[in-house]
């Protein structure tokens, strides 16, 4: 049986399936359209993914992806240093703070507790949230973990973690459908999930 794909095809077929959500059809159709691509178009994302590679890293504060340590967000002196709102991964950051309805300070946990998929306790940066609201004036931490079996054993996790500090933990609102995540959530939902969030009881 002749070869589908052509050796450099293949390999760019395979990196693309390694990519969060992309199937192999997926990365086919991706793979193809980037070879129809003129060359210019080739070499300005070769040297985006290369720029950003090079350029992003994480905030040494919060863990959030930026140009600049500490980030924008832990870098602003107008942001509520009171509140954290605790987040699985960076986008989820994004896709908060793009809602417009909050305006305190970020932690990434940079995972949840998904041992399936290799994610451990000591994997999260829930020891560095305790520190920064044990040194801080944190007055609230605002878990917003995807509302699905995973995140809320994440969330769990985390209200334990900081069980023996004086600070308000509370939830997202019930606004989020079970089982979403919350970089597809739009900015409505995400806002009246903030503004309707719950204290947990320890």
């Amino acid at each position: 049986m002749a070869k589908v794909h052509t050796e450099s095809v293949a390999r760019l077929v395979e990196l693309l399936c390694g990519m969060p959500g992309v199937g192999e059809r997926t990365a086919e159709r991706l793979a193809y359209h980037i070879l129809r691509l003129s060359d210019e178009e080739a070499q300005a994302l070769s040297e985006a993914i290369r720029d950003v590679k090079a350029k992003v890293r994480q905030c040494s504060t919060c863990y959030q992806f930026a140009e600049s340590d500490p980030c924008p967000v832990c870098a602003d002196p107008r942001r509520d240093r009171s509140t954290i709102c605790v987040v699985e991964e960076a986008q989820d950051a994004v896709s908060i703070e793009q809602s417009g309805g909050y305006r305190g300070l970020y932690h990434v946990l940079c995972g949840r507790l998904a041992p399936l998929e290799g994610y451990e306790p000591e994997d999260l940066t829930v020891e560095d949230l305790v520190r920064r609201v044990a040194e801080d004036e944190v007055r609230e931490v605002i878990l917003a973990t995807d509302p699905d079996m995973e995140g809320e054993a994440t969330a769990l996790f985390v209200r334990e973690a900081l069980a023996g500090l004086a600070v308000k933990v509370t939830r997202l609102a019930r606004g989020l459908p079970s089982g979403s995540q919350l970089d597809y959530a739009n900015a409505a939902i995400l806002a009246d999930a903030l503004e309707g969030r719950r204290e947990m009881k320890k």
